[in-house]
């Protein structure tokens, strides 16, 4: 009896550290760069994430730019090569990654904090955030990788529906072009493009740094102003131009030599940090989001075979972000298994979720979300995040509580204000021509 009550009482001690978010301390460096910070110290280890707004949003007349410059990062910095800058990172054990989407790109480092490890891993990062040396050679070997890249992409159909689909959202908005860019603009880019990008948008008032680990506030607010100091100050990157709405369905068909037809259906969506964005999630997620529990699994897939995976998503940016359904299926049912799809958010924006679906929802929602910030690095992510589209610093701490608080009510307000089917666009790769 006694282990029982002891067990009972983990369990709920547990329950309770599950639930709680991460207290995040904020501040800003001396030349003006944003600093988010959590102390964890259960593991010997600091997860860095430095956060720029130098997504393909920025690429202006040359899609392409913002990756290959944010690719050309670790290709050599500070005279020492690629080889040279993942060897020192390997010989004290620490892991370095990059990226660029369309609002973001960034540079990230988890590394012990032991003063024998932590100290080169840092210096190393420095010199890759301040020193990128844009070598032609390297340049151009990059510019390659990219074009076979762009190759292997005009193979593949469902990368044709990605592009397709957003350039049909925007059009000539700057979310509209490809991030990898086309054969013709990356052919434009080199070395003075890539130094001139970097110039612009790796300084300091148009980044942030998210800090994750076992350091104490004081070491924290050091290394943040050594790594802010290291860069001009710069200028944050101007507002984007709003997203137009569209203004009638379209259907857009590209033919591929294959049997199967990739399907994409949407419009543009929300906004990160639209009031409505945890209604539309939470609606989402009995609509598309929730596996098999969801309606267009049920009604796509289940009822009619005409799909294995059938989805949908609202994925939020700094401007309006797209609201995409997607599907694989035979080329011969490709329109039927369009007008399902369809019918089935159609009759879902008339219904909105039973109480039966909203419950599950909500219980799936809330009961995985801790598992997304169970480590450090992921927390660093969200810190990214927060920081770079002005989220409230408890967001990972009420979000859970966001989701318990929506009726149905305010899932299908949301669902009604924000989806339009009678303007989305639909985009079908492959399958047999018609």
């Amino acid at each position: 009896m006694i282990k029982r009550l002891i067990l009972a009482g983990l369990l709920l001690m547990l329950a309770a550290v599950a639930q709680a978010g991460p207290r995040v301390q904020h501040w800003q460096t001396g030349n003006g760069m944003a600093v988010y910070f959590v102390h964890a110290p259960e593991l010997p280890m600091l997860d860095l994430r430095v956060t720029f707004d130098a997504g393909s949003a920025r690429d202006g007349d040359l899609p392409g730019l913002a990756r290959l410059t944010n690719g050309a990062l670790q290709q050599g910095a500070g005279g020492l090569s690629a080889d040279e800058i993942a060897e020192r990172f390997a010989r004290v054990g620490a892991q370095f990654d990059n990226g660029s989407l369309r609002d973001m790109a960034w540079l990230s480092l988890r590394t012990l904090t032991d003063p024998e490890y932590i100290r080169p891993a840092l210096d190393t990062f420095a010199t890759v955030l301040w020193h990128p040396d844009f070598k032609p050679r390297d340049m151009a070997r990059l510019q390659r990788q990219a074009l076979v890249s762009l190759a292997d992409d005009a193979a593949q159909p469902s990368v044709i529906a990605g592009n397709a689909f957003f350039r049909a959202l925007y059009g000539d908005h700057p979310y509209g072009h490809p991030m990898k860019g086309t054969p013709e603009s990356v052919k434009r880019i080199g070395p003075q493009q890539m130094r001139d990008f970097y110039r612009r948008y790796y300084v300091a008032a148009n980044g942030l740094i998210a800090l994750v680990g076992d350091i104490d506030r004081a070491t924290a607010e050091k290394l943040a102003e050594t790594l802010s100091q290291g860069l001009p100050r710069g200028a944050h990157a101007p507002p984007l131009p709003p997203v137009p709405p569209l203004e009638q369905a379209r259907t857009v068909r590209i033919p591929f030599p294959s049997r199967q037809a990739h399907v994409l259906i949407g419009q543009p969506g929300v906004a990160r940090g639209d009031p409505d964005y945890y209604a539309l999630y939470l609606g989402n997620h009995v609509l598309g989001g929730g596996g098999f529990t969801s309606r267009l699994v049920k009604e796509v897939r289940v009822k009619r075979g005409y799909a294995y995976s059938v989805y949908s998503y609202f994925l939020p940016m700094r401007a309006p972000g797209p609201f995409q359904i997607g599907l694989q299926t035979r080329g011969d049912q490709a329109e039927d298994a369009v007008r399902v799809a369809r019918q089935t958010l159609e009759r879902y924006l008339r219904e909105g979720p039973s109480a039966e679906e909203l419950k599950a929802a909500k219980q799936n929602i809330t009961g995985s979300f801790p598992l997304r910030i169970a480590s450090n690095a992921s927390i660093a992510e969200y810190l990214g995040v927060i920081g770079f589209y002005g989220l409230p610093l408890d967001y990972l701490d009420t979000f859970t509580g966001h989701i318990e608080a929506q009726t149905r009510d305010d899932v299908l307000a949301a669902l009604r204000r924000h989806l339009h089917p009678e303007r989305m666009v639909t985009v079908i790769v492959g399958g047999e021509s018609r």
